[in-house]
């Protein structure tokens, strides 16, 4: 059985560059829509960040992780602004930007 966290890891490997989704809409793709923390906590500890993008999921209101695992904030910013994602406030702006696992 795959455990919770490397299903979480290939689900956010699908997430195209230049969107994001949230830990909710990971939670509800994986089955189960109340673990949103539990992707959060999964996220946190992603042994590989280069080749898993945790900077491409924002909360359910598109904030940017304020404890943001690899350089806070302000490098989630950095590398969504990168791919040509808008930040106002540190949020994002999930009507252009959300992107839907299915």
């Amino acid at each position: 059985m795959v455990k919770f966290s490397e299903r979480v890891y290939n689900a956010i490997k699908n997430i195209p560059t230049g969107k994001v989704t949230s830990y909710g809409e990971i939670a509800k793709f994986l089955g189960n829509k109340n673990a949103a923390r539990a992707v959060g906590n999964a996220l946190h500890k992603n042994p590989t960040p280069i080749v898993v993008p945790c900077h491409r999921v924002v909360n359910s209101k598109g904030e940017l992780a304020k404890n943001f695992g690899f350089g806070g904030i302000s490098s989630q910013k950095q590398l969504l602004q990168l791919e040509g994602v808008e930040i106002t406030n540190n949020k994002v702006d999930l009507t252009k930007y959300l992107f839907h696992l299915s």
